[in-house]
């Protein structure tokens, strides 16, 4: 039985991170009925073992409720949960592109926060209609009225008649369904018109194959039928159809304005391009919709194995990855210091940071990661231009006329009290103030800074200068050039690649003393002395000197003459300098992770 339109309702839930987007989510599943009570987990939809770790939101779900009304009449309800982090907006921009409304979750004591506004201007680009709900209002220190207003003042939207709820205790979690059936418009769609439907997500199944997450706009899906991807422009025959309740279940049929699944036999995720059409092969559509941005990779950093003998191991596991995540990229590079690895894009550092651990926990793989460094843009003198991923690579300095670097435009909210921290992070680290703004006792920050400067450690400053209290996302605005130099770093005389970094002139020297500082505490002692230099072409710019180990060699010398001493002495002495020679310096997987954490304090 089809459901009608005026009967379907597709909205996502979107919120800052930890504002209760995924326990909201648990609570409507259960109070709908989707799962019974012992199948119920915290977290239901969050079902990577990571994700339910970290307490965060890595790929955007999807589950289909069926809710009877307070008019007596059954809805079928499409959710879309989303994550909250920056690094993963682009899940973000697929589901709302799905849907016609957004639940806007705001935590009831924290208030708006960065990544509430981005995710909320991004539901407003959209044309959504949003429903404000007040989650946390069993917390003693929740202020909901406070956070209306502030919700009216900052984003500018009506928050009269926000919901109040807890998703922990289920108080006023049918309020929130009702206001879903009342307040948010049904879809649109002709069932009679050729299929359109909308690529959303693919993820990569061991018994399925690829599975492919759609919209359906016009038209209807149904099994067998053969469907073209009209961008990729390949054709495929569909094997079955279904929808997540939130467990998968098969289906006859998917109408205009629902959301569902299917298989067709594709071998690999490439194959199905997130944002494509989805056409009838024989009847087709006339016009394909816009689809989405690609996700760019913003962060790269080269990973290789510590043991290379694992090489192909890791070749398969970054494999099995890309299967399931589109917007990671990689490809092969070699490294004098670590051997053979992969030179690997990410969104984002905390996506570096998941992908790195996934690798760890689910391949059983040792990893040594380098320096994540930003893309960069070389003008050479010829008048040709290069993009850099490895700052090891740069040419040489004679040829080159320019460099260019990405540039973000970062939003923080902070308390009052920790503006003056705030705007002197943001200025040690190159970054033009675009304008400042109060809400309330919170100051609402705006800087142009340069990416390089905060792919590092910036969001770990922000949160130790303002207590952990701001808050903060970025978009990508463009590249600028500067005045860059190539920073190396030399062990006992010999260029670690994996640290080398591009830095600007002005700070090179701060830079480079932090990191040799850092790097005399990580190595450990040899039996020779080993000096660290940071340097700028051929000009030592710092040095520090990892003393050796010394053994006592004149222990066995009970009196007699000095010079048998001084004989065992200089022979230890020169075993020492032809060690050091030949010696292999150790440098520990920590010394790179927390030489590049370093800031010059």
């Amino acid at each position: 039985m089809t459901t009608p339109l005026s009967h379907i309702r597709n909205f996502s839930i979107v919120a800052h991170i930890d504002h209760g987007k995924s326990t909201l989510s648990d609570r409507l599943i259960q109070e709908t009925g989707g799962l019974t009570k012992r199948e119920m987990t915290e977290q239901v939809l969050d079902n990577m073992e990571i994700e339910r770790e970290r307490g965060i939101t890595i790929k955007a779900q999807t589950v289909r409720l069926d809710y009877k009304a307070r008019d007596g009449e059954t809805y079928v309800l499409n959710l879309m949960d989303t994550p909250g982090h920056v690094d993963f907006a682009y899940e973000v921009s697929r589901s709302l592109a799905a849907c016609e409304g957004s639940i806007l979750v705001v935590d009831a004591s924290q208030g708006v926060e960065a990544q509430t506004l981005a995710n909320v201007y991004q539901a407003i680009d959209n044309d959504h209609e949003i429903v404000p709900v007040l989650n946390k209002i069993d917390l003693p220190a929740a202020e909901p009225e406070r956070i209306r207003q502030q919700i009216e003042d900052v984003i500018g939207i009506d928050a009269s008649e926000a919901i109040l709820c807890s998703a922990k205790t289920g108080e006023g979690i049918a309020d929130v369904l009702e206001a879903v059936v009342t307040r948010l418009p049904p879809p649109k769609g002709d069932r009679e018109a050729p299929l359109k439907a909308l690529l959303v997500d693919a993820w990569y199944d061991p018994y399925l194959g690829v599975v492919v997450l759609v919209r359906v706009l016009d038209g209807v899906l149904k099994a067998g039928m053969k469907v073209r991807m009209m961008n990729a422009g390949v054709t495929h025959q569909v094997d079955r159809i279904g929808v997540f309740k939130p467990k998968q279940t098969e289906v006859a049929e998917l109408g205009p304005g629902e959301i569902g699944y299917i298989t067709a036999q594709i071998k690999q995720v490439a194959d199905a391009a997130v944002g494509d059409t989805i056409t009838d092969e024989k009847r087709q559509t006339a016009t394909a919709l816009p689809g989405f941005r690609v996700a760019q990779s913003v962060v790269f950093c080269g990973l290789f194995p510590v043991d290379a003998a694992d090489f192909e191991d890791l070749r398969a596991a970054i494999g099995r990855l890309r299967l399931n995540d589109a917007s990671f990229t990689y490809e092969m590079e070699t490294s004098a210091a670590l051997g053979f690895g992969f030179r690997c894009g990410f969104l984002g550092l905390l996506h570096l940071e998941i992908i790195q651990e996934r690798l760890s926990r689910e391949f059983d793989l040792d990893l040594i990661a380098t320096a994540p460094s930003v893309v960069y843009k070389i003008g050479l003198i010829d008048g040709s231009e290069i993009e850099l991923h490895n700052p090891a690579d740069l040419p040489d300095p004679v040829k080159i006329a320019t460099i260019a670097e990405p540039w973000i435009k970062a939003t923080i909210l902070t308390p009052d009290e920790y503006l003056g921290s705030v705007i002197k992070l943001c200025q040690d680290r190159r970054g033009e103030q675009r304008e400042l703004s109060y809400v309330g006792t919170r100051a609402l920050v705006v800087y142009d800074l340069p990416l390089n400067e905060v792919v590092f450690d910036f969001y770990d400053r922000l949160k130790s200068v303002s207590k952990g209290y701001a808050s903060f996302d970025y978009a990508i605005e463009g590249y600028r050039t500067g005045d860059l130099v190539k920073m190396s770093i030399l062990v006992n005389a010999e260029p670690v690649d994996a640290l080398s970094m591009l830095v600007h002139r002005d700070r090179a020297e701060a830079r480079g003393r932090g990191m040799v500082e850092k790097m005399k505490d990580l190595i450990s002692p040899h039996m020779f002395q080993i000096p660290i230099q940071a340097a700028i072409g051929g000009r030592i710019i710092a040095r520090e000197t990892v003393r050796a180990l010394r053994k006592d060699v004149t222990a066995k010398c009970y009196g007699g003459d000095a010079s048998r001493k001084r004989k065992l002495l200089d022979k230890q002495k020169a075993g020492k300098k032809r060690m050091r020679q030949f010696g292999k310096v150790e440098i520990p997987q920590e010394a790179f992770i927390a030489a590049l954490k370093m800031d010059a304090d």
